[in-house]
């Protein structure tokens, strides 16, 4: 049963006194201004009506000071008896707690500190807190308590609000950017019966009325595809996904991603219109192109970002031609004897493309810091792009990363049924050889690429992934706002 403290307990019988005076949970109050835009008033606006959660209480004999906030800002307010009167003040300085809510209209002035203040003509109760809130001093500050409770951290934490309003701003920026370049939203299946669009473990459920097998969505691909089959020029989708993998700083097993796909274009035409992206988003959310991050200054305002060739740099490093290998044992082999990793550190990879990943992670990937493109993967990778037309175990694909971060990946996406179907069959063998992260042969994705596809690319990047970049948080539990927590006992 729930223990409550001496304070909650308090609390409780105060809403009992409260009812005496009015009821302690309102139904509605009519705002005349949202705090950020009452703290712009000029002195001596009357009847402005405002509202928010007391954080903040300084109760004297017939003059208080009162801050209230709500997610975008704070404002004072100053109570005074001669004002509201000799009931209402008492009723406030007996009954009303921080974390309570109130309600207040009055004029605007400025106190002599510089401070935008209400004058309090009249107030009126709107909800009682029955837990305080934590000391003013100390804050929100255990990591866990944090995302378990993330509203105490939004009301407490500025740089928590800041955050997660800028995640706001992100997903409006994004609907507007897209929109104005022609893109439209669409809705695809979370619920799905081929797993595929990605390599990553599932998430497997059974869909009881059709009694069927289903796994939840990894990737939307293949369906924002077909919808460019069905006579979609340009289509894009924020989707939630599910991979069923292990938990870090830059993975959640639900995240949320941004894929878009337009007819007609190529790979680089995707670079191009990334970088325009990335950098008009910045301006809107933190008013410059150069960003903090973990100690590092990255500049996204260069107009041609650095670039790395995937084969070429692994082939440097590995010191062979590794594109000759179809032999996850003899790649592994060669791998060992030049010294660049041991059996033991590759023995939980099966497939070629598991290999190579791990090999580029490790000596490419985290020694990079500023925005840079990588591109020209191995075909073995991805088997849903585009091989490059001069040599066909190359794909037309790039990355952008950021201090060994990756903020997207896009590609020249594969239109050729025939090869497409192929790679299908490929990713059933490295499933037989071990890898359990492969796709599977979707059978419905096939027929639309056989109704025909015109040339396309397509660029997918995870929304949590990029507002730690942006706002310089050091893990991906700290942009989302309910991340999921293992149970307490």
């Amino acid at each position: 049963m729930e223990q409550y403290t001496e304070q909650e307990q308090v609390r409780m019988e105060k809403v009992e006194k409260i009812r005496e005076y009015c009821n302690p949970y309102p139904e509605r109050y009519e705002k005349s201004h949202a705090l950020k835009e009452a703290r712009l008033l000029e002195d001596g606006t009357s009847d402005v009506r405002i509202a928010g959660r007391i954080i903040f209480m300084r109760k004297m004999g017939k003059l208080s000071f009162v801050r209230i906030r709500d997610i975008e800002a704070d404002m004072q307010l100053e109570i005074k008896i001669d004002e509201v009167g000799e009931e209402a003040y008492q009723f406030f300085k007996k009954q009303i707690d921080t974390g309570d809510f109130i309600g207040a209209e009055g004029e605007i002035f400025t106190t002599q500190t510089g401070e935008k203040t209400l004058r309090v003509h009249n107030f009126q109760f709107l909800g009682k807190a029955l837990r305080p809130l934590p000391e003013k001093y100390h804050g929100l500050t255990d990591t866990e308590l944090k995302y378990r409770q993330r509203y105490v951290d939004l009301i407490m934490n500025a740089d928590t609000r800041k955050v997660f309003l800028g995640r706001s701003k992100m997903y409006a920026y994004i609907h507007k950017f897209l929109g104005e370049n022609g893109f439209l939203e669409v809705e695809t299946p979370i619920l799905q019966n081929a797993v595929c669009g990605a390599s990553a473990k599932p998430f497997y459920t059974h869909h009881n009325a059709l009694d069927i097998e289903c796994n939840l969505r990894i990737a939307p691909e293949t369906y924002l595809k077909q919808c460019i089959a069905g006579g979609f020029d340009r289509v894009y989708e924020l989707a939630k996904c599910f991979r069923n993998e292990g938990m870090d700083t830059e993975h959640l097993q639900e995240f949320t991603q941004v894929e878009w796909y337009a007819s007609y274009w190529n790979f680089e035409d995707n670079i191009k219109f990334y970088q325009k992206f990335i950098k008009g988003l910045l301006m809107e959310l933190v008013g410059s192109t150069t960003i903090e991050y973990q100690g590092h200054t990255i500049d996204f305002g260069k107009e041609d970002w650095k670039r790395i060739n995937y084969i070429e740099e692994l082939t440097k490093i590995y010191g062979f031609d590794f594109l000759e290998i179809d032999d996850p044992q003899e790649l592994k082999k060669k791998i060992v004897e030049k010294g660049l990793f041991t059996y033991e550190e590759l023995e939980e990879y099966k497939s070629l493309s598991q290999i190579i990943d791990f090999s580029y992670k490790k000596t490419i990937r985290e020694n990079i810091v500023e925005p840079t493109i990588i591109y020209n993967y191995p075909a073995a990778l991805i088997p849903l792009a585009r091989r490059n037309d001069k040599d066909n175990r190359v794909i037309d694909v790039f990355q952008v990363l950021v201090c060994g971060t990756e903020l997207c990946k896009a590609y020249s996406e594969l239109v050729d049924p025939v090869v497409q179907r192929k790679n299908f069959e490929d990713q059933l063998k490295a499933k037989a050889q071990g890898d359990d992260e492969t796709m599977e042969l979707d059978e419905s994705f096939l027929q639309a690429m056989e109704q025909g596809m015109p040339p396309i690319s397509g660029l997918g990047f995870g929304i949590d992934r990029l507002m730690m970049i942006i706002f310089n948080q050091p893990s991906i539990r700290d942009v989302v706002l309910f991340p999921q927590m293992k149970n307490k006992n």
